[in-house]
């Protein structure tokens, strides 16, 4: 199994541990992301974020973004 990956968010250079070999144990698996909110966030970081800058992202991404 690979080992966490310890990473800075690209976007607030918070530290935090990316565990893609046990995704469910991942601070990404504690938010929840339509197809858009995840494009919206992949179109401006090419890297995971922390937990704090996904929500924020989110909340910002439903504030400027109607669904027709």
């Amino acid at each position: 199994m690979p080992e966490h990956e310890h990473k800075y968010c690209p976007r607030c250079n918070a530290y935090f541990e990316c565990k893609v070999g046990s995704i469910l144990l991942c601070q990404c698996a504690k938010i929840s992301l339509d197809e858009n909110e995840h494009d919206y966030m992949k179109d401006q970081f090419d890297d995971c974020l922390c937990i704090k800058c996904m929500k924020e992202l989110k909340a910002e991404f439903k504030k400027t973004v109607k669904y027709f």
